[in-house]
């Protein structure tokens, strides 16, 4: 007997409608409040389908489960991801630090220009309170996990910088533990030159390249 099968993606774009009901009629036209939240429910739709699907004899059946509890779960990251997001740009005062919210994640990113002084790993004294402002965010989200990322341009040796950018990335990540994040919440990395965002041909671009991401990730339920 053929059973008959319900789309995943119609599925998570069920689960979704439960979480565009509640749009406040008033924001129609206007930036959407909830759209972070949304998405995250979207993405958690999808993924939770697809696992139910995968786990579950009844494929439709775990796929419809798979996808409210997922959508669900997803909205919740959202939601949290969008009060981080917007605690953070209130507190942090220094226009050159940007902040992104992709729905999934947040990544707060700093030009190394002004974390650090030329060829060196030491945070400088100035960018500290920003950092520890950071840390303020994550001890009142503890619900994630912290990737640090450093980033160079393609100036010099390329495993010189590789080096260089590990060792700013953990600069960093003492500081953020020095404000008291927990150390089994932080993981760092070192890139390189090897994920340019701009080009390396020009000093712009360049300075765009030498960065420290804080890439803030809510922890699966």
């Amino acid at each position: 007997m053929t059973r008959a099968r319900t789309p995943i993606l119609f599925l998570a774009g069920a689960s979704l409608l439960a979480v565009s009901a509640c749009t406040d009629p008033a924001t129609v036209g206007q930036p959407n409040p909830n759209q972070k939240a949304q998405q995250g429910a979207l993405l958690g739709g999808l993924l939770g389908a697809g696992l139910g699907a995968a786990v579950s004899d009844d494929k439709g059946k775990g796929a419809a489960i798979g996808g409210v509890l997922g959508a669900a779960g997803g909205a919740v990251y959202g939601n949290m991801l969008d009060q981080q997001e917007a605690q953070l740009r209130r507190e942090l005062e220094n226009e050159r630090v940007q902040i992104t919210n992709t729905g999934d994640r947040l990544i707060v990113t700093m030009p190394q220009d002004i974390l650090f002084d030329v060829d060196s790993a030491t945070v400088r004294p100035g960018l500290r309170a920003d950092l520890m402002t950071v840390a303020d965010s994550l001890r009142d989200y503890p619900d994630s996990t912290v990737q640090v990322v450093g980033h160079t341009d393609n100036t010099g040796d390329a495993g010189y910088n590789q080096r260089l950018s590990e060792r700013r990335a953990n600069a960093v990540a003492d500081v953020l533990m020095n404000g008291g994040v927990r150390f089994d919440r932080i993981q760092t990395y070192g890139r390189g030159e090897n994920q340019p965002v701009a080009n390396n041909l020009t000093e712009e671009g360049r300075a765009q390249n030498r960065r420290v991401e804080i890439v803030i990730l809510p922890n699966a339920a």
